[in-house]
């Protein structure tokens, strides 16, 4: 069975590196994204949906993957979603506002954003940086995520995935409260498995234990 990995703001390369092992049971297809837009994304993914396959998508990546499962949740054997910036189905709480104000602000103002801000959001995001200049490969990807579509955004139909019944599962890395927050409401909504995987930060995929859970749930889902 074919499983798709779609990558969020870091490079498929960067955001897989753990999951490896899929391949020995699994046909695994890692896509790339062609820019910060989450229906150009929705759009891309839905030709490969013809063999129904499990998708796994990443951060901004859980957006259009998300939408492309909503429309046609049909063809969607499971799904996935690691740290999904989907601040905005959590209401009520300071701390999930804050941190997808942070998120906004990296993608409206890139390098221009207030410099401290700006070094906390990209730890978060798992980008190496310390007190020093920004590596030159940080400042390439933040040029190129400037001007993306903020995730707030982006209406993803979880109540057709939950009501036709496709296997979910939720995924953080236990690095902020406000994604674990976030992670917490997206499961509720989609009635999905909840796994937290701590040890790599936002890249979960390399987290010690998550490849095993994630592969014994697409067993699981696979015998569904």
């Amino acid at each position: 069975m074919e499983v798709v990995l779609v990558h969020g703001g870091a490079s498929p390369e960067t955001t897989w590196v753990g999951l490896e092992p899929l391949s020995a049971h699994w046909t695994v297809r890692p896509v790339r994204r062609r820019g910060h837009d989450f229906d150009l994304d929705a759009a891309d993914l839905e030709p490969l949906l013809a063999t129904r396959p499990h998708l796994v998508a990443h951060s901004y990546g859980a957006l259009g993957t998300s939408i492309a499962a909503g429309r046609a949740p049909d063809r969607v054997r499971s799904l996935t979603l690691i740290e999904p910036p989907l601040a905005h189905f959590v209401t009520g709480d300071a701390e999930v506002a804050r941190f997808e104000a942070l998120g906004d602000e990296f993608l409206t103002h890139g390098l221009d954003m207030d410099p401290v801000r700006l070094r906390e959001f990209l730890r978060i995001a798992g980008s190496p940086v310390d007190d020093g200049p920004l590596p030159p490969r940080v400042i390439e990807a933040v040029r190129r995520s400037r001007g993306g579509r903020l995730p707030r955004e982006a209406r993803p139909d979880l109540r057709a995935i939950r009501a036709a019944g496709v296997p979910c599962l939720v995924a953080s890395g236990a690095h902020t409260s406000a994604a674990e927050r976030i992670c917490d409401v997206v499961a509720d909504e989609l009635g999905a498995e909840r796994v937290v995987a701590p040890g790599a930060g936002h890249f979960v995929a390399r987290a010690p234990g998550f490849c095993p859970a994630l592969e014994a749930f697409l067993a699981r889902a696979a015998r569904a």
